[in-house]
């Protein structure tokens, strides 16, 4: 296959993965049906959530395993993995008895487009956002007549659909390096600001059918039609190389004609080559995973993001019980919100440096995170409000900056570690979830049960008390982030001013 179509062909592949690689994403939509149903408190509860996102404790490994296998095979292991795990929940809720796609995708997106990995990582990262839309969608769908089948279809779909989808793709996902010179031609601009067209308005019809009430299947084939939108680039790469070549063979019996092209041929490929090799330098160093914990700037981000991305997920996880806290029975299309404003949030941090990287005023990814977790400290005290439309409002605001955090901590590891080692590297970073997963949340299970102590029934806490303590918590966490990203732009000013 050509090497200019297959970087296309592979970041199509990338876009569905990742738009049902999202699994915890529509946990809590039936996070409340899943308490109720298996008889647990709030605190086993987070025990769960927990034991969600405790894979990307080790999930280095998969970092390690992309070095070695080949891509396709971590692919599958991830599929599996994730299949064997949802698959046994599933399994408990009807009485019978996570990382490495990520790696993948990340990996591939990096590969394929060297100059433009900031803009490949951050368009593909931000169809992981849809997950949650689209299982939700799915489970009004096909499993919508009891909390306990809708529990279980949320489970079943989430066993299945990766796995499938990681079978259907692996074959396009093969190792390759890209074109260091393409990056730079017209083809590649062209595709990316029409796959920037195809991907804002699959997030403006995600946010519409999230408003406004329609049928969840109708939504679903909408949904299907534009995820298959972008493979219009592969085939109009493909169809141009056609014509292209075409037209060299009607000229081939021109004998003096491939002297001279091939002159201006070389001399181009020789600027070419130049100009990505100052590109290129928007690396600070190549470190070696066995070495991070030896750099202060790591030690800084990693307290920057578990402090940070890490408080969005919680809340995240914690949106279903939080919805019924305040009388709320909307949960599934705040789940449906948050996923759909962090397409957009995801995809944001992207669309900026494509079309303003040369800008003098564009901020450094440091500054772009500390202006994204200020946004956070407010949206979490636009929670405290009582009101169903501060509630949609502080929902949608988490998701949006929630999302350009976790597309721009992608780029910020590449930037700091290099991507030689990315795909252990930005695993190591990403290790901090659990940790804030289990004790954040475990904060939050505490406040909630000592308020259904007093005000609740049955173990359930009803009234803006039940998080108030944990919303303003979540802000000041968010704050100690703000604060370390503007000391790691400090400590990397000089690297930030240097770059291209």
């Amino acid at each position: 296959m050509s090497r200019k179509i297959l970087p296309w062909l592979s970041l199509v592949a990338i876009l569905w993965l990742q738009s049902f690689n999202g699994t915890n994403l529509s946990f809590p939509a039936y996070s409340s049906q899943l308490k109720e149903l298996l008889k647990i408190s709030q605190f086993k509860l987070n025990y769960l959530s927990f034991a969600s996102d405790a894979g990307k404790v080790l999930g280095f490994i998969s970092g390690i395993a992309a070095v070695y296998l080949p891509l396709p095979l971590v692919l599958l292991a991830g599929g599996s993995l994730g299949f064997a795990g949802y698959g046994l929940q599933y399994l408990s809720i009807i009485k019978k008895i996570i990382c490495w796609i990520n790696t993948a995708c990340y990996i591939v997106a990096i590969n394929s487009f060297p100059v433009n990995r900031q803009v490949a990582v951050g368009i593909t990262a931000s169809y992981q956002g849809l997950s949650g839309k689209i299982y939700t969608d799915m489970v009004h769908s096909f499993f919508h007549t009891s909390q306990r089948e809708e529990a279980s279809g949320y489970l079943l779909l989430n066993s299945l659909v990766p796995l499938v989808a990681c079978l259907v793709t692996a074959p396009m996902l093969m190792r390759h390096g890209g074109d260091k010179t393409m990056s730079y031609s017209k083809d590649v601009k062209v595709g990316f600001i029409v796959l920037f067209v195809l991907t804002i308005a699959t997030g403006i019809y995600a946010v519409a059918t999230s408003l406004v009430s329609v049928p969840a299947v109708l939504v679903l084939v909408g949904i299907a039609l534009f995820l298959l939108a972008p493979l219009a680039i592969p085939i109009g790469v493909g169809f141009k190389e056609l014509m292209s070549s075409r037209k060299t063979q009607q000229k081939v019996h021109d004998l003096e004609a491939p002297v001279d092209k091939f002159y201006f041929v070389e001399e181009d490929h020789t600027k070419e080559e130049e100009e990505f090799e100052k590109a290129i330098i928007g690396v600070k160093e190549e470190v070696e995973w066995t070495q991070l914990w030896k750099k202060l700037d790591f030690w800084i981000y990693f307290g920057l993001y578990l402090f940070g991305p890490t408080v969005g997920l919680v809340f995240t996880n914690n949106l279903g019980q939080i919805a019924e806290s305040r009388g709320s029975t909307a949960t599934s299309s705040l789940v449906a919100l948050s996923s759909s404003f962090g397409f957009f949030g995801r995809l944001l941090p992207s669309l900026l440096d494509y079309f303003f990287s040369r800008n003098k005023y564009m901020p450094s990814s440091p500054v772009s995170m500390a202006g994204s977790l200020v946004a956070m400290v407010a949206s979490f005290l636009l929670l405290l409000i009582d009101s169903d439309i501060a509630l949609y409002i502080g929902t949608a605001m988490i998701g949006i900056f929630s999302g350009a955090l976790t597309s721009l901590s992608v780029t910020m590891t590449a930037e700091l570690f290099g991507t030689k080692h990315f795909g252990v590297n930005h695993n190591i970073v990403v290790g901090s979830i659990p940790l804030g997963s289990f004790s954040f949340g475990l904060l939050a299970a505490k406040i909630y049960r000592d308020g259904a102590a007093l005000y609740g029934d049955d173990g359930k806490c009803f009234g803006m008390h039940c998080f108030q303590t944990t919303l303003v918590f979540w802000g000041m966490l968010c704050s100690i982030a703000a604060l370390l990203a503007a000391v790691l732009y400090i400590r990397n000013r000089k690297f930030y001013s240097q770059k291209p």
